[in-house]
Formats: structure tokens, sequence, C-alpha cells
């Protein structure tokens, strides 16, 4: 049955690609974004589509509109980009909860909020299941975003509990693929872009700390299938549980890109986590859902749509 689907975020990397996804499903999208870190150019082939409505607002405001879904990705997601206005970043992941959630209410609609692994910290527990509490700096420089997407989590269980407010709730693991902005301070867009460049590759600490890439188009699999299911509320990790060294990844891209770039090393970043790997056992229970894009295949999709946008 069509719907009318709201996108917060949605002219970002995830947003942009969630969008189509659900236009190709045949739904009507309001597409909500403030440009801070999305961009036009994310979504410039949808603006000529009857279905697609692009809205310029800042979900730290109320948001009055007719829609059956929300899915809530609005919040800089990159160090780089969170850190530059931390108290902007909190008040998005917060008052952007309450908006869109005071909206489902309102509406009765079924809203999706996109946290993130960030809500793990620098884990003690490895691989990190949806039980785990975690391990979080409440006053460092990553806070805003960490505690910030654990109170948004707060306000979704809280708002289901007291109202019965119809929600999601995915964390989000390393996502990576076309549309990542080359200057957001992402490793897979920093160590790509280098190396297109043939400049240094920028390696924090000895580069065996861990992360778990997922490519976008498995990412977007699991959120519409989390949204769509009617019996699980969440939190579901979403992300590829294949673990490798940040310096494993390095000489990957340096190997598919042919760049005869040098890895120089960095101090490691204040509360960067040295392990992160989801454990999705909940997710292929409850969604069906695992991702099937190797990282291999999916740096390769994303190497080209550099190449090209370096090219222009």
């Amino acid at each position: 049955m069509k719907s009318t689907v709201l996108v917060t975020g949605g002219a970002g990397f995830i947003g942009s690609h969630l969008c189509e996804r659900l236009l190709a499903d045949g739904q009507d999208v309001l597409c909500v974004d403030n440009f801070y870190t999305g961009s036009k150019d994310n979504i410039r082939h949808l603006l000529d589509n009857p279905c697609f409505e692009l809205i310029r607002h800042d979900v730290v405001l109320p948001l009055y509109v007719e829609v059956d879904q929300i899915y809530n990705l609005a919040c800089a997601a990159s160090p780089v980009q969170y850190q530059s206005d931390p108290v902007g970043t909190t008040k998005t992941s917060v008052m952007g909860a309450i908006n869109m959630l005071g909206l489902a209410r309102r509406k009765r609609a079924r809203i999706l909020q996109a946290s993130t692994s960030e809500v793990y910290g620098d884990p003690l527990q490895h691989p990190q299941p949806e039980t785990y509490w975690g391990h979080v700096n409440p006053i460092g420089a990553r806070a805003c975003y960490d505690e910030g997407k654990r109170c948004a989590e707060t306000l979704f269980f809280d708002y289901h509990r007291q109202w019965n407010v119809d929600i999601r709730v995915i964390r989000i693991f390393n996502t990576y693929g076309p549309r990542l902005h080359r200057n957001d301070g992402r490793v897979v867009s920093n160590f790509i872009v280098q190396a297109l460049r043939g400049e240094p590759i920028t390696l924090f600490g000895d580069g065996q700390q861990t992360r778990s890439f997922c490519y976008v188009d498995d990412l977007i699999d699991g959120m519409v299938g989390m949204m769509d299911q009617d019996t699980e509320i969440g939190p579901i990790n979403i992300g590829n549980p294949a673990e490798c060294t940040i310096r494993e990844l390095a000489e990957t891209i340096l190997r598919l890109t042919d760049s005869k770039s040098e890895l120089v090393q960095h101090p490691l970043p204040i509360d960067d986590p040295v392990r992160r790997k989801p454990q999705i056992d909940k997710a292929e229970t409850a969604l069906g859902w695992s991702p099937k894009v190797t990282l291999e295949d999916g740096l390769g999709e994303t190497i080209a749509y550099f190449r090209h946008l370096l090219s222009k």
C-alpha cells in the first residue's frame, strides 16, 4: 500500500540512498534536510520525481506534515562534522528526536530511529550485542554524538512506554559507499581520496584498531526490513560482522586503486574505539537480514564513485 514517508537527513549519504529505495518501492517521499552536512547533489536526480518532495528544515524545530512513516536520520555522523558544532549535534539528536516523536504521536505514524554503534563507546565487550550497555565517556569530545544518540534512544523507548508510539530502533555500524563526502573525515573516504590523489594515507595509531564495514545497499535493506515488520521494535544492530584492521583497510584500498601512496602514522584521536564488531544474530532472526556485499566489491563501487567525483 502506498504510504507517505518522511526521511529526516534525506539529503545525506545514507538518507539519499534511502529516499531512492523508498521511491523505487512506490512510496511518496518527503525529504527533510537543513543541508548542514547533506547536499542537493545527492538528491538532484530525484527532484523531478512527482513522488518526491524536498523540504529545507531543521529538526530542532517542530514540523507539521501528514505522514505514515518517519525515518529519523538527521544528524552529522562523522567525527569531523559532529565535533565542529558539538552543541548543535546534541540538539539535533535530542530535540530532533522529541520533535519527530511528537509528530509520530500526533499522526499515529511508525517511526524509526537511526541510532549508532557509538552508543557502545569504546566497548569492553566484543563483539557488541544489543544487550551491552556500553562504555562511553560522557564529557569527552565525542560525547555530543555518543550521548546524544543514547539520549535519543531513551526518548524513543519512553515515548513507546508512556504513549504507545510505534517505534523502531536500529544501531548502525560503520557504513560506506557512493555519496560519502570527500572531506567528512571518515576512514573509507579519507583513504580513497588520499590514494587516488597519491597523497600520504593518514593512519591513526598503529592501524591495529578494528572496524566492521557495511556497504550502504545492505544497510538500506536492513533499515527498510526493520520498518516494514510488525513484531520487533529493537534496538537491533545493522552492520557487517566481517572485522578488519584499519591498516588492512588501507592496504586493500591501495591495492584496488593501484596507488603508490605511503602510510603515515598519526596519534590516535581521544576516545577512539579500539575494536568494533556487531553481533547480528537478532537481525538475522527477527528480520532475516544479513549483509551480502563483500568489502572488496563495495570498495570497488565506492572507488569508482570517487574517481568520477575527483575527475570533475
